[in-house]
């Protein structure tokens, strides 16, 4: 009987340990497409464990950052959704949807699902980031200066959300640009947007 029983043990080890290497390859096979922006044989290796596991956290949020890569935004948008679904406390699914929102030109809703985040993690770097594109997009350069402010109150040496400020410091004609162009480039030599800003 000991022996029996310990069969059946090793058996369901070997079924873990290839269940385990199946999931694995998926993921590694996944990885190396997306390496190469082969989006679309990226999302197919995934197939197989999909079917498997149709409400998997990972799974659905991979969906999700493989279709907004392919730029297939709807399937993103589905994708990222279940995540959010599945895992009601992840921020991850949410800072997805808002990309794809930016993305899309949906800054409305970029906007509001950046501020659920906020939420319940105030400070969060990339939601606030977001936010504040949102906010420039829709020209409330006002709203997008305070978080700005907060933010930088906190990083004040970081290069993004300088760089945020300079867009609304130039929509906005305000006279402290130029300077501030000279700030970043100080931090950031070759900065892009100053460089061809810059007069």
């Amino acid at each position: 009987m000991k022996i029996f029983i310990t069969f059946l043990l090793l058996l369901g080890l070997v079924h873990a340990d290839d269940e385990f290497k199946d999931i694995k390859d998926g993921y590694f096979k996944s990885y190396d497409y997306e390496q190469m922006q082969r989006y679309d044989e990226a999302i197919k290796v995934l197939a197989p464990l999909y079917k498997k596991y149709p409400n998997g956290y990972t799974l659905n949020l991979r969906y999700g950052w493989l279709f907004y890569l392919n730029k297939n935004y709807n399937n993103s948008i589905k994708y990222y959704k279940k995540a959010a679904l599945v895992n009601g406390y992840a921020l991850d699914p949410k800072l997805g949807l808002i990309r794809v929102y930016l993305d899309t030109y949906s800054y409305h809703k970029a906007e509001t699902t950046a501020y659920e985040l906020l939420k319940v993690d105030y400070y969060n770097y990339y939601a606030n980031l977001y936010a504040i594109k949102a906010l420039i997009a829709q020209k409330k350069y006002d709203i997008a200066n305070k978080i700005i402010s907060k933010m930088l109150a906190l990083y004040p040496t970081d290069i993004a959300y300088l760089e945020q400020l300079a867009i609304v410091y130039k929509l906005t004609s305000n006279k402290y640009l130029q300077k501030l162009y000279e700030d970043i480039l100080i931090l950031d030599p070759n900065n892009v947007l100053v460089r061809t800003n810059l007069k």
